[in-house]
């Protein structure tokens, strides 16, 4: 059946002051506008029906949402609204300070994270929430506005299309609570676009302007993307003259050649110039602590197409569903008559060879950066989703698919729902969700068939779309709220801790530290203040593991490093003001940022124990081991340090205190115990003792006067920058200044690179050194520089070359 079958008969009238040109893009607009409107209608209805956060009780901050991309987010609202303690290139908040840029680059570079700063900074959750929804919007008018300009068809297809895309499952359920993927939900269709503009000749700039952008928002789904956009841009090279010819390619094989040459051109250039985000970011992710390494196991296909349905949920197959509607393209498409043989096979024979190399585990590194992820296998099904949208737009251009068509794609995937009855993923309502969208498919298209028709079929088809889409995002909330980790949304608690916090506030005289127990992983970002907890993709290995050799704790096998509740460490890391889980805050008198270290002091740890290695850095010895009994003596204070325990430990006469010690992923910080009170203050363990533990008594008679003798020699003054420190010494200091800062690559202290002291930043002192003067800069931020303004360069004079051809 013909094209016009599909579209309204239009009136033979026109506007005179319409072009011819115009009106495409009109449609092409209303396609787009049609296909954002039903994504963000079907996820706020999937959202309310689950009574998740905005629309009611439940929390929506699950995982890595609220425990790393929310309080991100809040210090990017700091950074718009100049309240931030550091800048886009140094972090001074988080794990007693860390770089920033490449967090920048993996979590808040897209552009729509900046609208964060629109709303009052209590509101961050509603804000990534809004942001999410966004996104997800964008991407489906993305994809309708590169359907309309691969193919003319009909302008509410289109948006319907962009729509299922948009709603796939790997969308509302993964990507939603990782909102940076969505970049990459956005970046295909826009990769695509690029394609077609080299397919066409045109718009080089633009396209290489397209590139950066995609890769500075998420390079990490954007390599994904671009690899997906390659795939499509070589078939529609192919195919190029079976629609008619484009004029880039209407010479042959070697114009072919050209235009697979500029799209790489414009690829390799776009990425150039987001290269002073991506190769510090690159370099970073190398010195990052090692994260889980997982091998690939594929699963069943009985799962695979268990996730063509609705209403499915797990965190380890691909959420492959983008509507029965479009499935049932895409499934009639290779005996859809009206579509020339070639374009059936390579787009029918593309969307099956995706769908194959993401169970394959050479493709599977292929897709991944060579790398398993840390989490979810399948973070490229969303290239799958796309390609099977443009290949179901690639039959439906050409017009309805016949009787026997319809019904053979039908079979199909009654044949797979058939054999996805083996898996534990389906559900009764995805089965039902799925045979009722075939039936009303089935009735969309009969009714598609009468022109009359037009208007209660296309609402028929959007209605079962967004119903579907609605009910895997409600679905898809239980699965995680009964798996994984869930975090509160901002309350008059974060208030009150937030405004404790600032209340206590001295920086750079001293740190304020959130503590523990913690209400997320990155607290110091969401809370305030300059703390010792981190959890990034970036937690440099040297942080994890100078924490860790002063007693640490850690979860997500030690990327997410915990604060040091200890009057030690405190004073170390010159932390003033520490946040106590009644809402108080307690004070100490530390040593300011830069303290000077002895001739001869220790240069690395050597010690198994977390209070002998504290002591090293501190300079002084002021534990003491438990009495014979194994009671610390009256008026010292009990640590317990006993990282694999996995409950709660006391003293007798004293409350209990819960370690988290869950190895591998979890890691039991130090923990205080209190004052012991002599043999009364037994220790207990309220289940069987670890096999791996220590008891400490801290004396504090003898921490003060370390303390004092610190501070005695310690600078004079200091003025702390957004990315530098600049220190008054003593007259005639010697031995070594130490920073207490993370010794992370980067930093460059009186002109030379930075020396290390225990783990923290140091320089070395000869009498006659009266200041210190220390600046950071990420490694690889010059070289990334350099190569975007080649880049630019390059583009420049193809850009003048053009203009004078013209």
């Amino acid at each position: 059946m013909p094209t016009p079958h599909l579209a309204p008969r239009t009136a033979q009238r026109s506007a005179p002051h319409r072009s011819p040109r115009s009106e495409p893009r009109r449609r092409s607009l209303r396609g787009s506008a049609l296909a954002a409107l039903l994504t963000a209608v079907a996820v706020c209805a999937g959202d309310a029906v689950a009574r998740v956060f905005p629309y009611g009780p439940r929390h929506r901050s699950i995982n890595d949402l609220g425990n790393q991309f929310v309080p991100f987010h809040a210090q990017l609202w700091d950074l718009l609204h100049g309240r931030a303690e550091g800048g886009l290139l140094f972090n001074w908040r988080s794990g007693y300070g860390t770089s920033f840029l490449p967090d920048l680059g993996t979590y808040l570079t897209s552009p729509f994270a900046v609208l964060v700063g629109l709303f009052p900074r209590a509101d961050i959750d509603l804000a990534v929430y809004v942001v999410t929804v966004l996104k997800t919007a964008a991407a489906a008018a993305a994809m309708a506005w590169l359907l309309r300009t691969q193919r003319r068809g009909p302008w509410w297809a289109a948006g319907l299309l962009g729509a299922s895309y948009a709603l796939c499952g790997w969308s509302v359920i993964e990507a939603s609570y990782n909102p940076m993927w969505l970049d990459g939900l956005i970046a295909f269709p826009m990769l695509c676009l690029t394609g077609e503009w080299a397919l066409r000749g045109r718009r080089l700039a633009l396209g290489v302007l397209v590139v950066a952008v995609c890769w500075t928002a998420n390079f990490y789904t954007a390599y994904m993307a671009t690899l997906g956009a390659a795939l499509v841009v070589l078939v529609r090279v192919v195919l190029a003259r079976e629609r008619g010819p484009l004029p880039a390619v209407a010479g042959g094989v070697r114009d072919r050649l050209a235009v697979v040459g500029r799209a790489a051109g414009t690829t390799v250039l776009g990425i150039a110039l987001a290269a002073p985000v991506l190769l510090p970011l690159f370099l970073s992710s190398g010195q990052a602590y090692p994260g889980w390494v997982k091998e690939f196991r594929p699963v069943s296909w009985a799962d695979v197409f268990a996730r063509l349905m609705p209403a499915t949920y797990s965190f380890s197959s691909p959420a492959v569903f983008v509507g029965t509607g479009t499935l049932l393209l895409v499934a009639a498409l290779p005996f859809h008559r009206a579509v020339p043989v070639r374009t059936r096979l390579c787009w029918a024979g593309l969307t099956a060879a995706v769908a194959l190399s993401l169970q394959w585990a050479p493709t599977h590194l292929a897709w991944h950066l060579f790398a398993t992820p840390n989490g979810s296998p399948y973070r490229q099904t969303f290239v799958l989703a796309g390609i099977a949208v443009i290949a179901a737009w690639a039959g439906l251009s050409a017009g309805l698919p016949g009787v026997r068509a319809l019904a053979a794609g039908a079979g199909l995937l009654t044949a797979a729902a058939l054999w996805a009855g083996g898996s534990p993923l389906t559900t009764r309502i995805g089965y039902l969700l799925f045979g009722g969208g075939l039936v009303l498919a089935g009735l969309a298209w009969w009714a598609l068939r009468h022109r009359r028709l037009l208007l209660p079929a296309a609402a028929l088809l959007a209605a079962v779309l967004a119903g579907q889409a609605a009910a895997s995002t409600a679905y898809g909330h239980k699965g995680k709220l009964g798996g994984l980790d869930d975090y509160p949304s901002w309350t008059s608690a974060h208030t009150a801790r937030s405004e404790a916090l600032a209340g206590a506030g001295g920086w750079p005289a001293y740190r304020t530290d959130p503590s523990r127990p913690a209400l997320t992983g990155n607290d110091p970002m969401l809370l305030g203040g300059e703390g010792g907890a981190y959890y990034s993709s970036h937690t440099p290995a040297v942080f994890t593991h100078t924490m860790v050799a002063l007693g640490a704790g850690w979860t997500s096998r030690g990327r997410n490093v915990q604060s040091i509740d200890n009057p030690v460490t405190d004073a170390v890391f010159a932390v003033g003001a520490r946040l106590q889980p009644d809402g108080t805050v307690r004070r100490a008198e530390v040593p300011p940022l830069v303290t000077t270290r002895p001739p001869g002091a220790p240069l690395s740890y050597a010690q198994d124990s977390p209070f002998a290695n504290q002591e090293l850095l501190l300079g002084a010895k002021v534990y003491e081991d438990p009495e014979a009994s194994g009671v610390c003596r009256a008026g010292t204070e009990a640590f317990l340090w006993a990282p694999e325990y996995n409950a709660t430990a006391r003293l007798a006469d004293g409350p209990a205190f819960r370690l988290n010690g869950n190895a591998p992923r979890n890691r039991a910080a130090v923990q205080p115990l209190g004052v012991s009170r002599g043999a009364s203050s037994a220790l207990v363990f309220d289940a069987a003792a670890p096999p791996r533990w220590t008891l400490s008594c801290l004396d504090r008679s003898k921490l003060d006067p370390a303390v004092a003798a610190l501070r005695a020699t310690a600078a004079t003054s200091v003025r702390v920058g957004s990315s530098e420190v600049r220190a008054t010494l003593p007259p005639g200091a010697t031995g070594t200044a130490v920073l207490s800062v993370p010794a992370i690559a980067g930093w460059t202290c009186n002109g030379r690179p930075a020396s290390a002291h225990l783990g923290l930043v140091a320089v070395p002192l000869d009498g006659r050194t009266t200041s210190v003067t220390c600046s950071f800069r990420p490694p690889g931020l010059v070289p990334g520089a350099a190569a975007a303004g080649v880049a630019l360069a390059v583009l420049l004079g193809l850009t003048l070359r053009r203009r004078q051809r013209t």
